[in-house]
């Protein structure tokens, strides 16, 4: 008798890890029917099982009742929450849904919204609910977890569609003339030292980048504690460069790094040019009002004898300038969770991105010192020869050079 007891219990050991409720209750109640007298005590002292469920489970196989894919019959297990507390669903929502949830009188109005937060105020108003019961009803309402997603852009202009299209069209135009169109904009500046940047980078365990708790510009360095990446991103050849300063982002500043990329990288891609076309954003250094920015465009044009035409986006969709997000987010992918120790670091990094889709950039340091505030005459305006195109001609302009009799 002992050597069937613990025949059955290694039985059993081996057999309910790999089996459901269902499954269990059927083979329990199988075993017990072919041991006949005792063999419900047997099954139920090896299986782990109640006698009484051993006895219905028996009782189910002398039936012959078909196995089914429910556990349980029909009703059985607790009743759901909603039924139960009858509101709930509806004070969630209320506290979640976005036309409610600026309410005065939400607690919640300025706090987080973790599901912990929420089964807390829920239980204030008289609910019992935890925190996984209110993720589950959470989905049901047809919520997720989401960030903030940047698609308002304030008041557009009318024009804002119109000018996209004229960009597009003029850009089209000159490449299809072997002409160079560029996109250019400045990077975030970024702080020179052992300082936290955005992201994680592997590193053996438990030796993470030691970095200041604190971002303040280290006084030591005076101006020269930022850096300032100015980028011109070629449309037709997918490179970049990015001229990379200390002391100030200003037109002349932007400038200067065209007249690099020109000189280092766009004379050679482009030996028959004779116009080149500038994105820019409407803000900035290179902004559409900035007096200095025309002027000296018309002096890199006077060096160069390029007519440069420029092409502004619509104030307010800086996020649609093709250097953005065809260059400048790979920069910052790739020096993420890497403190910017030095400007060569910048440097480095800069150089160093690429991606499967041919992307290359080359980046160097501008030691020159720009100087903020410098004013620009009405009659050095005056001076710049500068055709405003038909269409919106604040936004869109060509700048010739001084000798172009054009």
């Amino acid at each position: 008798m002992q050597v069937i007891k613990d025949g059955l219990a290694r039985f059993f050991e081996v057999l309910l890890p790999h089996t459901n409720e269902l499954q269990r209750r059927v083979v329990a109640g199988a075993m017990s029917e072919m041991l006949g007298r005792g063999g419900k005590t047997a099954v139920a002292t090896a299986s782990g099982m109640s006698r009484n469920t051993v006895i219905k489970a028996e009782g189910e196989v002398i039936a012959g009742i078909e196995p089914s894919s429910r556990l349980r019959a029909v009703g059985g297990g607790d009743k759901s929450l909603l039924d139960t507390q009858p509101g709930l669903l509806a004070a969630l929502d209320e506290l979640v849904n976005p036309a409610t949830r600026g309410n005065p009188m939400s607690k919640l109005r300025w706090t987080s919204k973790s599901s912990t937060k929420l089964a807390a105020e829920l239980v204030d108003q008289g609910f019992e609910v935890s925190s996984r019961s209110v993720l589950r009803l959470l989905h049901r309402l047809g919520y997720s977890l989401q960030a903030d997603a940047k698609v308002t852009e304030g008041r557009q202009h009318p024009d804002r569609d119109a000018q996209f299209r004229y960009l597009n069209d003029m850009a089209t135009g000159f490449i299809d003339d072997g002409q160079s169109v560029i996109s250019v904009d400045t990077k975030k500046k970024e702080l020179i030292g052992d300082y936290a940047n955005g992201g994680a980078e592997w590193s053996p365990e438990g030796h993470p980048e030691r970095v200041q708790v604190h971002d303040f510009a280290d006084r030591a360095l005076g101006d020269h504690a930022k850096a300032i990446p100015y980028g011109i991103y070629d449309v037709t050849n997918n490179e970049g460069w990015v001229n990379v300063g200390d002391t100030a982002d200003t037109s002349e500043f932007a400038v200067e790094s065209i007249r690099r990329w020109w000189n280092q990288m766009g004379r050679d891609r482009f030996p028959d040019a004779d116009r080149l076309m500038i994105t820019a954003d409407a803000g900035g250094s290179n902004g559409y009002r900035i007096r200095a920015w025309k002027v000296e465009l018309a002096k890199l044009a006077d060096e160069t004898g390029l007519r440069i035409t420029v092409c502004h986006y619509p104030p307010g969709t800086s996020k649609w300038n093709k250097i953005e997000h065809r260059m400048f987010s790979f920069i910052t992918m790739n020096w993420r969770g890497k403190p910017l120790t030095t400007l060569r670091t910048v440097i480095e990094l800069i150089s160093a991105t690429s991606t499967t889709t041919g992307l290359t950039i080359k980046a160097d340091y501008d030691l020159n010192w720009y100087p903020k505030g410098v004013k620009v005459t009405d009659a050095e305006l005056a001076a710049v020869p500068l055709a405003p195109h038909e269409f919106q001609g604040a936004w869109n302009y060509t700048i010739s050079a001084q000798s172009d009799p054009a």
